[in-house]
């Protein structure tokens, strides 16, 4: 996989070897980052269930302040802490090996609202994508959420979903999100 766009455009990330991770595909990626883009410069970013943290390497490549990546799979986090080594990107981020669900619970105990964008890339049939939208029409964490699904489900709440083959990644903005930067 490589960075499509900003600072580290062409750069590879790595991938763990098997099946236990599913990389957005970099047709899904870079519709997902054309819809959040004007939101990301200077922005605090989260990137929930962050696999190979592609989707917020790509966030920080354009422009974003800071990304939390949320990753439960320690042989998971470990390539994604290899893939933040080598774009020399440590001091813009921090990994958090934590289950999403329960990283998002302490989240809304604050009640700030502590992201601009968040990204949420769960496992499929597991109910994490309904879980998450759940917890942020609850209580939201992020001005702007997109979640990525099979595109067969249909997630709760209003939002605005895009389908790009048997992927689809639904969208969720706050009152907040109009005075993004």
């Amino acid at each position: 996989m490589r960075i499509i766009a900003g600072e580290w455009k062409g750069r590879r990330i790595e991938a763990p070897k098997g099946r236990a991770v599913r990389p957005t595909s970099d047709r899904a990626r870079e519709a997902w980052m054309s819809i959040v883009h004007p939101h990301l410069p200077g922005a605090t970013v989260l990137d929930l269930c962050a696999g190979t943290g592609a989707l917020g390497l790509e966030a920080l490549s354009r422009g974003a302040k800071f990304v939390d990546f949320v990753e439960a799979t320690t042989r998971t986090a470990r390539v994604l802490k290899e893939n933040i080594h080598s774009l020399d990107a440590g001091a813009r981020c921090a990994v958090h090996e934590d289950d999403a669900l329960r990283f998002l619970k302490k989240l809304t105990r604050s009640g700030a609202l502590p992201y601009h964008v968040a990204f949420a890339d769960p496992p499929y049939r597991m109910g994490l994508a309904e879980a998450i939208a759940a917890q942020w029409l609850a209580r939201p964490f992020a001005a702007v959420l997109g979640v990525e699904h099979e595109a067969r489900l249909q997630l709760p709440g209003a939002h605005d979903s895009r389908r790009y083959g048997d992927t689809a990644v639904t969208f969720y903005r706050s009152e907040e999100a109009t005075s993004l930067p």
